[in-house]
């Protein structure tokens, strides 16, 4: 059923089981999962169907730390969130990912690789992504030859990539729109988690819009799934879960750079093995990327970032015309469905251009100067000097402003310059090249360098990770293993904000696998287990 809080009767009080506050990829996983447990479900959206800014203006906030997008375009506030934009891209965390790294500060989480590998298998079957397999078999699948890295050094992988990237805008859950155990409330921004006087259970939740229109929701549980900046925002606003301080901090990017580039060598071969995106024989679609292995990793005392090679302007170069022109269509336009629609059809034209045309675009222009340049996407080591804060401004529902202190450490620059020191080593070794790691490596002077050459996200991928991280204690986190907020009974939070650590991967695959783990988790504890112990009573 599909509500919308402008059309309800004033001081409208809803009830239900389950409030979950956002509809993005974990808000909808979670619906979808818990839709058949005999749960009643409350699925909120700050937003319509569809783009509005004055609703948009709410997500406003200033940024005091490293440059950083503004944030009211950093995640969007309509049915399906930020995933309308999304290009579909998939992998995994490694096993490492997850495990305490001592050259790591704060590192480990209370769930391991093992734990999550039930919900990722889930996860990719409902994007449409094949089974899971190692990196030695893709590369036989899709007919290229894999580099000839020394095995305890630099490693391959793959992004994998959905075939169908709108799963998450309404018009794609028209399942949840006619379930009768589902009401999706529309225009429903939270601006307040009311908990019971001298309790550890939240009583109920303030829900306000723009138009003037208030509620109350009343549940059993509640969920927070509104993404890495406002569920920190949430929680902060209204004094739940920090009697640590850990609301906020360890806020993770998937930050960008130029790592260097190649100067000399067979860059037909390098482009054939390493360039673009590739069909293995079912038509899956996965695109090559190096990372350092684990054992590299120990043994150098870094993270676990990646890079990929494709042809890219000089820096400080003019940019060209068609590059600056996709740029001003994905970036100027206002994300409404008409404009997502046209920047989606022009991304798959692209992307289907590049595929046929394989490396010889590429080729061609590095032929006509442009540079064979490593594009980073890092890991960023979890720091909680990096924070998500409240500011001293309010919104137009006069809740706080969020304010994002975005920093950087030591391990981030390291870890990028050991990898691109290596692969310039690896090449010269294999004897297919010569690599020059970009200058800005050694200036002692630069934290980090954004190049708007580089990436059409020039500054990082709009993932929001870490500020209601995991951890087995309120000291040092704000979530138990189960995603549950420590020291309050019926609070929960999905999403990358609950990630201690960022890994490379994408996060959506893994916010995916932990609603998923999270919803088992509802069913289990609140809906099986209270009726075993009814008839063990009777």
């Amino acid at each position: 059923m599909l509500i919308d809080l402008r059309e309800s009767d004033p001081l409208t009080r809803f009830e239900t089981d389950i409030c979950i506050v956002g509809a993005g990829a974990a808000g909808i996983t979670l619906a979808r999962q818990l839709s058949d447990s005999g749960l009643r479900i409350l699925l909120l959206e700050s937003g319509g169907i569809d783009f509005e800014a004055d609703v948009q203006a709410l997500a406003d906030g200033p940024s005091t730390g490293h440059d950083y997008y503004p944030l009211v375009d950093s995640r969007l506030r309509f049915f399906g969130g930020t995933t309308a934009i999304w290009g579909g891209r998939c992998a995994e965390f490694h096993p490492i990912d997850l495990e305490r790294r001592d050259w790591v500060p704060h590192s480990g989480w209370p769930i391991s690789y093992r734990d999550l590998l039930p919900y990722y298998d889930h996860a990719r079957t409902l994007l449409g992504l094949p089974q899971r397999t190692s990196s030695a078999t893709i590369w036989r699948q899709v007919g290229r030859t894999m580099p000839d890295f020394a095995n305890d050094s630099l490693t391959t992988d793959f992004w994998q990539f959905t075939p169908q990237t709108e799963r998450f805008t309404l018009r794609k859950c028209n399942d949840l729109v006619e379930s009768d155990r589902v009401r999706i409330l529309l225009h429903a921004t939270v601006t307040a988690i009311n908990k019971e006087q001298d309790s550890d259970t939240i009583e109920n939740l303030s829900v306000s819009d723009i138009s003037g229109c208030n509620a109350s929701i009343k549940a059993k549980y509640y969920i927070l799934a509104a993404g890495g900046i406002d569920n920190a925002r949430l929680l902060l606003a209204s004094n739940i879960g920090n009697g640590h301080d850990q609301v906020g901090r360890y806020f993770m990017e998937h930050p960008h750079a130029r790592g260097g580039r190649v100067v000399s060598g067979r860059f037909w071969r390098l482009l054939k093995m390493l360039h673009g995106r590739m069909r293995d024989h079912d038509g899956h679609m996965h695109a090559p990327l190096i990372r350092s292995s684990a054992a590299m990793q120990a043994r150098e005392g870094i993270l676990n970032s990646a890079f990929s090679l494709a042809a890219r302007q000089a820096p400080q170069a003019n940019m060209v015309a068609p590059v600056k022109a996709y740029n001003g269509l994905k970036h100027k336009l206002s994300p409404t469905k008409a404009n997502r629609s046209l920047w989606l059809n022009v991304k798959k034209g692209m992307t289907r251009f590049n595929e046929m045309a394989g490396p010889l675009r590429p080729r061609t222009l590095i032929a006509a100067g442009w540079d064979l340049a490593a594009i980073i996407r890092a890991e960023q080591a979890p720091n909680p000097d990096s924070r998500v804060k409240l500011a001293n401004k309010t919104d137009a529902l006069g809740m706080p402003l969020a304010e994002l202190d975005w920093r950087f450490s030591e391990l981030d620059k390291h870890s990028i310059k050991v990898m691109m020191q290596e692969f310039a080593s690896q090449l010269e070794q294999i004897g297919i090249g010569r690599f020059d790691p970009a200058p800005w490596l050694d200036d002692a002077a630069t934290v980090w360098t954004t190049d708007p050459l580089i990436s059409a996200h020039a500054k990082g991928g709009y993932h929001h990770m870490g500020t209601t991280r995991m951890s087995g204690s309120s000291k040092t986190g704000v979530v138990d293993a189960d995603c549950r907020v420590h020291g309050v009974h019926n609070l929960y939070v999905a999403g990358s904000s609950v990630f201690a650590t960022s890994g490379w991967a994408n996060p959506t695959l893994g916010i995916m696998a932990l609603s998923l783990r999270l919803a088992d988790h509802l069913v289990r504890e609140h809906v099986q287990q209270p009726k075993q112990r009814v008839m063990a009573r009777a």
